[in-house]
């Protein structure tokens, strides 16, 4: 049941998330920080299911950044283990249940043992045609942009590229996303109001919404309530209706 009048007909093809806040919640909790990352997975498993019901094609997470190894040891380490046992527990059912489970980011750097557990995942999952649960991971926008400009001029330098063909179709083509469409709805929650080094290409005609409540505390209302807001909204791209 929808507690918002949502148009089932009209859903965002993808959504892409921005799990803020897990710190700030456990802190209002006096628990430890690695509390709030355990929280966080519940509300991912909330969300999925309700993506899953809503007729979602694409749910992105921005679920470890280029800049969180910044983060003290203990808190990277548990943030690691959680996707390790995230995967470990719910991959059967996530396949049952026709999800397809892909990465964007350069996972080899993380720990062997998340990196198994991913790849296991996504060959487990890869023909599934439901929703395409895709994990930022060691993911940042400027890095992928960068990566793509160097794959360009390599390819132009070889010959497969001719200079005068190059548009923002191609650019397009050269990133990790390039096999996903941009997303047409990102959420942040937790009361930030920026992008933080996420989807800086695909972003720019995406819908935002911005919530002061904490990623754990983030529930299924609360993503009727965003793609409400998404829905009452006159999406031009820039030109005229």
């Amino acid at each position: 049941m929808n507690s918002y009048d949502i148009d089932l007909n009209k859903v965002p093809t993808h959504i892409a998330i921005i799990m803020d806040g897990n710190g700030r919640w456990a802190k209002s909790k006096f628990l430890p920080r690695t509390a709030g990352h355990k929280a966080g997975v519940e509300t991912i498993r909330k969300v999925l299911k309700e993506c899953q019901r809503l007729g979602v094609k694409h749910l992105t997470l921005y679920a470890f950044s280029t800049e969180n190894w910044k983060r003290p040891k203990l808190e990277v380490d548990t943030l690691m283990n959680l996707l390790s046992t995230y995967l470990k527990k719910e991959v059967r059912e996530l396949h049952k249940n026709n999800v397809k489970i892909s990465t964007i980011g350069d996972i080899d750097k993380l720990p062997k043992y998340c990196v198994d557990e991913l790849e296991r995942a996504y060959e487990l999952t890869k023909f599934n045609t439901g929703v395409n649960l895709n994990l930022a991971l060691n993911y940042g926008a400027r890095y992928d942009i960068k990566n793509a400009v160097i794959d360009i001029v390599k390819d132009t330098k070889c010959g497969k590229l001719d200079i005068e063909d190059i548009n923002e179709d191609t650019i397009t083509n050269y990133l990790s996303t390039k096999s996903i469409k941009e997303p047409d709805l990102i959420i942040r929650t937790s009361g930030e109001q920026r992008l933080s080094n996420f989807l800086l290409w695909e972003a720019a005609y995406s819908e935002f919404y911005f919530t002061d409540i904490h990623w754990p505390d983030f529930n299924e209302e609360q993503l009727q309530k965003a793609i409400y807001v998404y829905q009452n909204r006159d999406r031009r791209f820039g030109g005229l209706k």
